[in-house]
């Protein structure tokens, strides 16, 4: 016997056939690589008991003159703020709209909000003021019922909508009585990306104008049969709220159906609208779609909604300000009186329409892409626009002869796609081209040069600076990168990430690529882009490049926004879960969907905060190799007999599984009977096996609680054995 001994190159090569990546590592979850080794990666807490509505889109972390550190968190329904371990609701409101009556039935804990032309949608989030209710019976509920209250709206039509109570009417009822000013949370834009464009991809031109959600009361197969595999009906927990007949969305697949009995939508179309039939599991959540523009369907420009609800978040000094994607820029100061009661508020006199705000940080200017040519007119936005204000002054964007204020438009591409602040420039990316803008000073105030070409950023937030260089995920597939010159990052898992061929682990982007959110972990000098799979609605996976050790990873860590340590001590992360109700703000009728936030590289475990209790679950990690000869001249030309291997682990607290996968040809599946899992536990010194083949690949697994490890190297024993 000889003993042999596999030194694997760090990092995953997905581009390979797995005998080409002999001596490399080929796939794995939940690892990162570490002086060259693969280890598990660290494990994460929620940071407080709240779970925020809508998605959460976009993190910042910041702190005030007085050294109190805060975390703002913009979802898709609201502004949260995070500090001393408690949120605060901060959340702009709309314009107020008044006179508005109330409609309830005895018995119901639903009420109806009359009032024509309110244009607020399903899922908005509303509060109440002015309440003025009937008398003589006619309801049991007091205005502090709807004045202390916050509610979600739901089956909105054009001259009403409804919200629920937390109990039911005790009175008659009223009909179109009373009087009510509604104040509407600002509108930031829908939990998902809504197709809207191309062959083939579902919908076109849509928008869902309903917040009307459930769950799938048994499994959907991938067939024409209804729920549990037969029949052509589709189970819900709960239908009441969904319409007689119309479109239900479940996952990326859109189901039509002509009828409703008690739970069950009957007369199903599997794959309606041009969508992609799959298999749904039990609790998947269903929302209503019916009132989704389908191809060949007219739809007007107000019913086009591409983009899910975004923010762009950034500090002007103490100050933070906030943007929601195409639309108001506003700001919340920690200084004034009662300032976590305080919601944040329009930027005085700036535009009302932008892709995306930041700050420059040096030279003390709030930057504008994709604005408006003229300020307070969103129908003069230019996604080729920039505006930025005049030096120290957030609220003066006219230029004059005493300002700093001023305008550039760019000229390569159609669109700004998003921006990032490095060192001492701003990076500006469209879908085509890159700009650097740097501060000069009066008169030009700016520069502003292009650096590159053909190199369009993916989405809003598919770029992250780090370590002196800012990386990004272009629209044409690849990613970038740029320290002074503009440079393709050459990838060994590319095509894994961007093509949807190969078991539709690939990006979903033309439903999903708006999603995409780029985030660096500074502890452990990487940078991450997590993005939705192929028929995936939310992020669901991340691909990571390790910038040190010049290696890429791919997982299947859920995260919609990150950032790094710096402010707080930890990276914060948020995840979207879709079959949670959220706890913040206090929401009447909420539906399912809430954010948490967690605290990352804290532990080996996950640990969920909820108000009922913590509960501790295992991070499950794993790798696996490429194929090996097991032939001593490395030719596989001759069939090698196996009698044992060394495992060789550091930082194992607990056990670790050991598979070697068997193959004579590299065409060959992998054996039947692979040898393994062999359970590693500290005192392993050696496990013998009995195996004969040419080609062996090993898998390492954990599953338990309180898991920790990184592997060294592979050792067996091996002797010729023939060539049959």
């Amino acid at each position: 016997m000889t003993l042999r001994k596999i030194p694997f190159a760090p990092g995953f090569n997905k581009q390979a056939t797995a005998t080409q990546a002999e001596g490399q590592w080929q796939d794995g979850d939940n690892v990162r690589f570490r002086y060259g080794s693969p280890e598990k990666i660290g494990g994460w807490s929620q940071r407080t008991t709240s779970e925020l509505a809508g998605v959460g889109r976009q993190i910042h972390s910041f702190s005030d003159l007085n050294g109190v550190k805060y975390v703002a968190i913009g979802t898709s329904k609201i502004l949260g703020l995070e500090t001393g371990g408690k949120f605060y609701d901060i959340t702009p409101l709309d314009t107020s709209i008044t006179g508005a009556t109330f409609s309830s039935s005895n018995g119901s804990a639903t009420v109806t909000i009359n009032k024509a032309s309110h244009n607020l949608e399903d899922g908005r989030l509303v509060i109440f003021s002015s309440v003025t209710l009937p008398g003589g019976g006619a309801t049991g509920y007091t205005a502090s019922d709807f004045t202390t209250n916050t509610f979600e709206i739901s089956n909105s039509q054009s001259d009403s909508f409804q919200i629920t109570m937390l109990s039911n009417e005790s009175g008659t009822g009223m009909s179109s009585a009373g009087s009510v000013t509604i104040q509407p949370y600002i509108f930031i834009g829908p939990s998902f990306q809504t197709p809207a464009y191309g062959w083939g991809t579902g919908t076109y031109g849509g928008r869902i104008n309903t917040g009307i959600t459930n769950t799938l009361n048994g499994l959907l197969q991938d067939d024409t049969a209804g729920t549990g595999g037969s029949g052509t009906s589709v189970t819900l927990t709960d239908a009441t709220a969904f319409p007689s007949a119309g479109t239900i969305q479940v996952g990326d697949e859109l189901i039509s159906y002509t009828a409703k009995a008690g739970n069950d939508l009957q007369n199903i179309t599997r794959g309606a609208e041009g969508s992609t039939r799959s298999a749904h599991s039990t609790s998947t959540l269903v929302r209503d779609t019916t009132n989704f523009m389908a191809w060949n369907e007219p739809s007007s420009a107000s019913e086009v909604n591409l983009s899910p609800g975004q923010w762009s978040l950034d500090n002007f000094g103490q100050i933070l300000i906030g943007t929601i994607k195409n639309g108001k820029s506003f700001n919340w100061d920690p200084s004034v009186t009662l300032a976590l009661s305080t919601r944040a508020t329009i930027i005085t006199n700036a535009p009302t329409s932008t892709v995306k705000t930041l700050v420059s940080d040096r030279d003390r200017h709030l930057i504008f892409l994709g604005t408006e040519t003229t300020i307070g007119s969103p129908s003069t936005q230019d996604k080729m626009f920039i505006r930025f204000s005049s030096q120290e002054d957030r609220n003066t964007y006219a230029p004059t002869s005493t300002n700093t204020a001023g305008t550039f438009q760019l000229d390569q591409g159609t669109q700004i796609v998003g921006g990032v602040q490095a060192k001492d420039y701003t990076l500006i990316l469209t879908d085509r081209a890159a700009y650097i803008m740097q501060f000069v000073g009066p008169p030009f105030t700016f520069s502003i040069k292009q650096v590159g070409s053909d190199c369009g950023l993916m989405s809003m937030n598919a770029i992250v600076y780090s370590n002196g260089a800012v990386f990004w995920m272009a629209n044409s597939g690849g990613f970038y990168v740029f320290d002074g010159t503009v440079k393709s990052l050459p990838c060994s898992v590319e095509d894994f990430v961007f093509d949807t061929q190969s078991g539709d682990l690939g990006i979903n982007i033309e439903s999903g690529g708006d999603l995409i959110y780029a985030g660096h972990n500074s502890l452990f000098q990487e940078v991450s882009w997590f993005y939705p799979k192929s028929g995936a609605s939310q992020v669901d996976r991340v691909v990571t490049y390790n910038y040190a050790e010049n290696v890429w990873t791919t997982g299947s860590l859920a995260r919609t926004s990150w950032i790094s340590a710096g402010v707080t001590t930890l990276p914060l992360a948020t995840e979207f879960l879709e079959s949670r109700i959220p706890n913040f703000p206090t929401i009447n009728g909420a539906t399912a969907g809430s954010t948490v936030l967690y605290e990352h590289e804290t532990g080996t475990n996950q640990v969920r905060s909820f108000t009922t209790g913590t509960v501790t679950s295992a991070i499950s990690s794993s790798i696996s190799s490429g194929d090996f000869d097991l032939d001593v001249d490395g030719d596989g030309e001759y069939f090698i007999s196996m009698s044992r291997f060394i495992p060789d682990f550091k930082y194992l607290n607990s056990t670790c599984n050991v598979t070697i996968n068997l193959r004579r040809f590299p065409n060959d599946t992998n054996a039947s009977s692979p040898l393994g899992p062999f359970t590693i536990s500290n005192s392993t010194d050696q496990v013998n096996t009995r195996a004969r083949s040419r080609l062996a690949s090993i898998e390492i697994s954990a599953t338990q609680v309180s898991n920790n490890w990184r592997y060294g190297l592979f050792r067996f024993d091996s002797k010729q054995d023939g060539r049959r």
